[in-house]
């Protein structure tokens, strides 16, 4: 998250909120965010509890008490962001601003929408911070390059799967076309499930083929699945290299043997040797002139 942007409300008290709760370069600041994460932790716990049915019926009032002591501990953590704040609306549209406000939200629809509580756990994304609080930043950019390589990777993956929705349909409907009802394939839909469910090697084994024909068919989907799962993560793969070479290698040739593919650091031709910042001299050059 980038906080420069972010500044904080005039008043000596504004600022000094604003760096506990919005910096994480004092052991302050530090120790709000971590013990701001673990209360995050711990709200998400007492949701997935709770919907643990004996432990709901034996202690369903203390997790409600729990879960609104937490809502009420958020939301007053929201205003106090938005207290120190010099541009508050610019918080809440923002990428956390608006994780901040959904994650409180749920509870509260609670009391017009029962069961909404459940969507508490979107408050883990809340747990991102961990990035900044940890000095984990590069790992953001990590991720960008997966993207990235994900974004390029589109078009093949989009016909990968493209073709692969065209076989499951046409074995679908051979299938049931071969298969009697009383078989399960009752109509090509339920057909494509099974499919579908074949192909990608999962086999719930709820629907199965009784005919020799239905059951051959059934191989040769078991056997397509095989040879193309590795389809996807080939292309995917792939460009994540690529997205590596371009991020770590230079396309600029050598000026004295042309070699190219040098990394964006190197100062020199890992070949002939030969200076590659032809905007600067080498260094070596001027070592070597002999001074009058």
């Amino acid at each position: 998250m980038n906080h420069d942007r972010f500044k904080p409300a005039a008043g000596a008290l504004r600022t000094r909120v604003f760096q506990v709760i919005f910096e994480s370069d004092t052991p302050l600041a530090k120790g709000f965010d971590i013990a701001l994460i673990g209360v995050i932790l711990a709200s998400v716990l007492v949701v997935m509890l709770e919907s643990v049915a004996g432990l709901q019926a034996s202690y369903g009032t203390w997790f409600r008490r729990l879960e609104w002591g937490f809502t009420l501990l958020f939301t007053a953590e929201l205003m106090v962001r938005l207290y120190c704040l010099e541009r508050p609306w610019q918080y809440l549209r923002s990428f956390y601003g608006i994780i901040d406000v959904v994650a409180i939200l749920p509870t509260w629809l609670a009391l017009v929408l029962p069961g909404a509580q459940s969507l508490v756990v979107v408050r883990l994304l809340r747990t991102l911070r961990v990035f900044r609080v940890l000095r984990l930043m590069e790992f953001v950019g990590e991720g960008r390059l997966l993207i990235d390589a994900l974004k390029r990777s589109g078009r093949q993956i989009f016909l990968f799967l493209f073709t692969v929705c065209m076989l499951i349909t046409i074995f679908a409907s051979l299938v049931y076309l071969i298969e009697p009802a009383e078989a399960g394939f009752t109509s090509i839909p339920v057909s494509i499930y099974w499919a579908a469910v074949t192909l990608t090697t999962v086999g719930y084994g709820d629907i199965a083929p009784v005919t020799p024909l239905g059951q051959a068919i059934s191989v040769m989907v078991m056997l397509t699945g095989y040879s193309i799962i590795a389809v996807p993560t080939g292309v995917f793969s792939a460009e994540v290299i690529r997205s590596i070479r371009a991020d770590r290698y230079s396309d600029e040739a050598c000026p004295g043997c042309g070699h190219d593919h040098h990394e964006k650091r190197a100062r020199y031709c890992l070949r002939c040797g030969t200076w590659l910042d032809e905007t600067t001299p080498d260094p070596r050059l001027e070592e070597e002139t002999p001074r009058e």
